[in-house]
């Protein structure tokens, strides 16, 4: 019995010890004062008197609190709202227990300019707002005592960027507690291959850092499919003769592996522990997928071997009236309305995106490009990145990819958004080609060929030696930028560095792309620039307006609207038909990115102030779809659609172009009133029918039909007067966790519950009771000028938008909206 009790003695010791030294990932979002000044001295003071700063947690985006406003120096271009010196504090203890682990910060990104300090010592600073980053905290932590983090966030010199990009720590923050040995950071690259026998070769890279005396360890990798059953395992010894790192390659073949695809995302999960003498150091989770990609300059895109037309749209990273600020549900919606829509791709614009719109697009099985660089050497805005590019680039963008090159969704690397190195101009860059070679070590091999100062030019040089980069750490994937300079003179396509030609719209080029780059390939990395306004008709809608009249006048317009019919765009853009028509009747085009998938703030083309977010989104700014979107899901999804438009409330006699997108029929017949005025039927080159009606107060019915078979019915009703507020929440039971959303939409109906669409009332939100608050508001409309936090907010197109954001105790929330003159709407939303 005593030998029994010794064995059970050691295995809990064992066990103990394992759990003591495994690692451990603590989010470190909570708890945190900031405080806007330009008092460094007293910000980083260990005594400074913090009762001025304010208690919050992150995510956090200081920018979106405040009003909008056209004097702030970023501009309409980024929003109209302010910048400044942001610092943030975070007192915090470890206990004695944790002296002998090492202990990491990690920043998913701030927002910009940041410098980090621990206890007084200042850990480095990061120029890129969007780059996730982390550094070592054990040389200087006090353990069993007081500690403190102090963190500058320097968004003051504007402007910067061309979009809206917040202020802040407005990404996620963990802290990381690792044994000796451990994992290193982004430190595993799992890739899978199809061997000669036609089985599925998955091959993981683990870079291991030990920082203690000699080790020797052995590295286990299990494979989980899945539904988490082991598939596979491998085991393998490693020593260390100090503090040193190594990279560790295990391969392992998977039988009839379940394949990653955009309508099947089936996501495996390597498991890497780190054990000596049977105590597990370290454990490390991999997510990934195995799929496969081929490119070819006939047929465009494969994925597992299917063609696959990539049918994409560009997203900016703001998530409309929560501003920057990372919020999973927030992203989950957008992508979740894009699926909707038949979109298959992301393109990140025009920087490397949170690390939760990747893990959703693995989810959700959504295609990304994803792109690290908007500017280069060239800057397009006084204080952007270019002034740190030649310091930072390989840093930056190698972190970039070391990050992202597991997430099965990626699917090719865009190293640069219309940089202005494409064209030649001597006044718009200082360096030699000798200085070029010397700023980007260009001795080295790249792409396969000797760089010299007879091969390239610097423009081209630059790209070779970005393209290098990427390829050092990860071969898998092709590499793209976004061009708006499409022709043979394009000093990135003679860097021969591009795997993939990306084009930025130019869709004259599309057709003849082959004659002009024989044996390339093609992706339209942006196309479209239509401008729309939801709810808002320019008619005759045959007519086309192009705004501004050339890219470099101002436009000036009474009313800052553009049509809803999709009838205006920007002059170096064109319509949605016109875009998609070419890209779909063009095999060799692979696919296309439209800009954007939502609205998004900044940017406000063609107008500025009062305007303030962008008019280019398929989807508006609350997340409302234009009528445009069904135009996409009809020709991108299997759903049955049928979508008229416009709202039926006009004047007397008054000619009103009637539309209809849809799919799965042969025609659509419309009837006003009962009265048939007559069926309409696609061509092949159009993507919806037409009706010139003279209006008459009613019943506007439309009805598909395939082979005489009613398929769908629309109808368009004459609303009266505003009689209530309707609430239609996108989910009515939340997590009780502080930071799960629920989205509702508050439509304007009348007596008979038809949507009042020119209903522009004041609502006022508040929470009755229960355990939530309001974390913003919305419209749609991009020249409403009050703060998107405020919880009062005119209907716009009949409808406004509420955020209702869970606290951490279950129970119920009751939602309260007012209006003058209309009923108090309620409803109940649970946390649990």
């Amino acid at each position: 019995m005593r030998t029994l009790h010794l064995s059970a003695l050691v295995l809990l010791m064992s066990a103990t010890l394992s759990l003591a030294s495994a690692r451990e990932t603590l989010p470190f979002n909570e708890g945190w004062r900031f405080a806007l000044t330009t008092d460094s001295a007293a910000a980083l003071a260990p005594q400074t008197d913090e009762a001025g700063w304010r208690w919050l947690d992150l995510p956090h985006d200081w920018s979106i609190e405040a009003n909008f406003d056209r004097r702030n120096p970023a501009g309409t271009g980024g929003g109209a709202l302010p910048g400044g010196m942001g610092w943030y504090r975070k007192h915090f203890s470890l206990t004695q227990a944790d002296k002998d682990k090492k202990i990491f910060i990690e920043f998913d990104g701030i927002y910009c300019n940041s410098k980090l300090w621990i206890n007084g010592h200042l850990l480095g600073f990061r120029p890129n707002g969007y780059v996730s980053f982390s550094y070592e905290l054990t040389p200087y932590l006090r353990f069993g005592a007081d500690n403190l983090l102090v963190v500058l966030a320097d968004n003051s010199q504007q402007p910067n960027s061309r979009w809206y990009s917040g202020s802040g720590i407005y990404r996620n923050v963990r802290l990381l507690k690792t044994g000796r040995v451990h994992v290193d950071a982004w430190g595993t690259y799992v890739t899978s291959s199809e061997t000669p026998e036609g089985k599925t070769l998955v091959r993981i890279q683990t870079t291991l850092r030990n920082q203690g005396k000699p080790i020797a360890v052995e590295v286990a990798t299990t494979f989980r499919d899945p539904s988490g059953q082991m598939v596979a395992q491998t085991v393998s010894p490693v020593s260390f003769r100090g503090e040193t790192q190594t990279t560790l390659t295990q391969e392992q073949i998977i039988d009839h592996p379940q394949r990653w695809d955009v309508t099947a995302p089936h996501l495996y999960t390597a498991v890497t522990e780190v054990r000596e003498k049977g105590a597990t150091l370290d454990r490390y989770e991999t997510t990934f997928g195995i799929r496969s990609f081929r490119w070819d300059a006939q047929t465009g895109f494969y994925l597992n071997g299917r063609p696959l037309k990539i049918l994409g749209v560009c997203l900016h990273h703001d998530l409309g009236c929560l501003g920057t600020a990372v919020n999973l549900r927030a992203i989950e919606r957008q992508l979740t309305i894009m699926k909707d829509m038949g979109v298959n791709a992301i393109r990140t614009s025009h920087n490397p995106p949170a690390p939760e719109l990747l893990e959703l697009c693995d989810r959700l099985g959504i295609l990304v490009q994803d792109e690290t660089f908007d500017m280069w050497r060239r800057r397009k805005s006084r204080f952007d990145y270019a002034r740190s590019f030649d310091q930072w680039y390989r840093r930056d963008l190698s972190d970039h990819i070391r990050r992202d090159r597991n997430h099965p969704s990626v699917f090719m690397w865009s190293i640069g958004n219309e940089v202005l190195e494409q064209w030649t101009d001597a006044t718009a860059d200082t360096l030699t080609l000798d200085q070029t070679n010397l700023l980007l070590n260009a001795g080295q091999r790249l792409d396969g060929h000797e760089a010299t100062t007879e091969d390239l030019t610097p423009q081209a040089l630059i790209t070779s030696v970005l393209a290098s980069v990427v390829r050092e750490l990860d071969a898998t994937r092709v590499i793209t930028a976004g061009n708006n300079h499409t022709g043979a003179s394009n000093h990135l396509f003679r860097s021969g560095a591009l795997d993939v030609y990306g084009f930025n719209y130019h869709e004259a080029d599309y057709e003849p792309f082959l004659r002009n780059f024989p044996g390339q390939k093609l992706i339209v990395s942006e196309s479209t620039s239509a401008l729309m306004s939801r709810g808002i008709y320019e008619m005759p809608s045959d007519s086309m307006f192009i705004r501004p009249d050339s890219w470099d006048k101002p436009y000036r317009r009474q009313e800052h609207i553009c049509s809803a019919y999709d009838n205006c765009h920007v002059p170096w853009g064109s319509t949605h038909e016109v875009s998609w028509r070419e890209v779909k009747r063009l095999p060799h085009v692979a696919g296309m990115f439209i800009w954007t998938g939502f609205d998004y703030i900044g940017e406000p083309t063609p107008y500025g102030w009062p305007s303030r977010s962008s008019f280019f989104g398929i989807v508006d700014l609350a997340g409302f779809p234009k009528d445009v979107y069904y135009m996409y899901q009809s020709e991108w999804t299997d759903k049955p659609v049928l979508h008229l438009f416009p709202h039926w409330n006009w004047q007397a006699g008054e000619e009103v172009d009637v539309w209809a997108y849809y799919n799965q029929a042969d025609e659509v017949e419309l009837y006003l009133n009962g009265k048939s005025l007559g069926a309409q039927t696609k061509t092949d080159t159009t993507f919806h029918v037409s009706w010139r009606v003279a209006f008459q107060p009613g019943v506007l019915r439309a009805v598909s039909r395939k082979g005489g078979k009613e398929v769908l019915t629309r109808e368009m009703h004459t609303a009266d007067t505003p009689a209530r507020i309707v609430l239609k929440p996108d989910r009515d039971v939340l997590s009780a966790n502080g930071v799960d959303l629920s989205f509702v939409t508050a439509e304007i109906r009348d007596k008979d519950g038809h949507l009042v669409p020119d209903a522009s009332p004041p609502i006022r939100f508040d929470i009755a009771e229960g355990p939530a608050f309001i974390a913003g508001t919305d419209n749609g409309n991009p020249n409403d000028t009050i703060g998107l936090k405020t919880p009062e907010r005119r209907a716009f197109g009949g409808k406004a938008l509420a955020v209702v954001q869970s606290r951490k105790t279950p129970g119920t929330i009751r939602l309260r909206a007012t209006s003058p003159g209309l009923p108090d709407a309620f409803i109940e939303i649970k946390t649990e």
